[in-house]
């Protein structure tokens, strides 16, 4: 599994211990601050306090994380600018997030370009993945990995999707990204770019028709209360980003650099085993709470695909050539081998 792969191998040259008593000296008190907007419940809340445990146990409790779930600290936006701004330590956005920093993010909101957990695994975990976290730290962000969000899928309270005309005039909130918004015009939806904190209050006034989110999302902020209908689109994969502020990673010692990193890997593992354990559980409560879910026909999702071809074509043709070609052998590799 490419899990092990370029960027774990990378990290296996400075991480391979666990902090020895000869290191005590090395390692501070201190208090780091980790926002991010999912609730308590969520698997990203879970990895919080995964990697909260591992810190403070290969730390021998210097290292202390304090988590502010729910948006307290403010929309992904916000809390990109509090890191790079040094005002806040930690935070674990989803990656559509950051192409306005880093537009080569975008590659990963693409749609339909992986269609298991495998695959994007192995995107993530591989050369691709390993380019992108690069390309971070001059925008005063350092990367640490990527967790599971999981798959997207459309919900709605007028009518099921069961084809692409379903889709048509339905007004759907998105994330501010380019790439979602021009994958929902090009499927004749009617895309509302908003943010999360906003989504609620919108669908319960039916200020908008419906939106788009992993199933984990859905269960976790009650949208069966506002949405009848969940249609397994899978249009994009989505993943979190565990991101520390430059400016403070700067002021730590070698060691705990590497007790973070360490700490970070294992998570990694721990979260995407939650979060899909999570979601295949979230399809059920989703039913028992009475929304209407429904697949989608191999036939139509390949209408899909091939309707939003040309936005993969146009978005990496704007992205840094040595990454977009990157992007598609991978592409190619991973398809050929999962």
């Amino acid at each position: 599994m490419i899990m092990r792969g370029v960027l774990t191998a990378a990290l296996a040259v400075t991480i391979g211990f666990v902090a020895a008593p000869g290191f005590a000296q090395d390692i501070q008190d201190r208090t780091i601050r980790w926002g991010h907007l999912n609730n308590t419940d969520h698997p990203v809340s879970f990895g919080v306090k995964k990697f909260t445990e591992l810190v403070a146990a290969k730390s021998g409790g210097k290292l202390k994380i304090r988590e502010y779930p729910a948006s307290q600290l403010g929309n992904e936006m916000q809390q990109q600018s509090a890191l790079r701004g040094s005002t806040q330590e930690m935070t674990s956005p989803a990656t559509t997030s950051l192409a306005g920093i880093v537009k080569e993010f975008g590659v990963l909101d693409l749609p339909f370009i992986v269609s298991t957990p495998q695959q994007a695994d192995a995107l993530l975990d591989g050369p691709v993945g390993a380019e992108l976290l690069k390309k971070l730290p001059e925008k005063g962000l350092v990367g640490l990995g990527y967790w599971d969000l999981g798959f997207r899928n459309v919900t709605n309270s007028r009518h099921p999707i069961t084809r692409v005309e379903d889709l048509e005039g339905l007004k759907l909130r998105v994330i501010q990204n380019p790439v979602y918004i021009e994958t929902f015009k090009t499927l004749k939806a009617n895309p509302v770019p908003m943010n999360f904190g906003e989504l609620y209050g919108a669908l319960e006034t039916r200020g908008v028709d419906g939106q788009e989110n992993p199933y984990s999302v859905i269960l976790s902020n009650k949208m069966y209360e506002v949405q009848k209908y969940l249609s397994s689109t899978n249009h994009t994969y989505s993943t979190n980003i565990v991101l520390v502020s430059k400016a403070f990673w700067d002021k730590l010692s070698a060691t705990e650099k590497k007790i973070m990193q360490e700490a970070a890997a294992e998570t990694q593992d721990y979260q995407r085993q939650v979060s899909r354990a999570q979601a295949q559980k979230a399809v059920l409560e989703l039913k028992e709470k009475g929304m209407q879910v429904n697949d989608i026909a191999p036939a139509e999702l390949d209408r899909m695909r091939q309707l939003t071809k040309p936005i993969l074509d146009r978005f990496t043709a704007e992205y840094d050539p040595a990454l977009a070609k990157l992007f598609q052998s991978e592409l190619q590799r991973i398809h050929a081998a999962n």
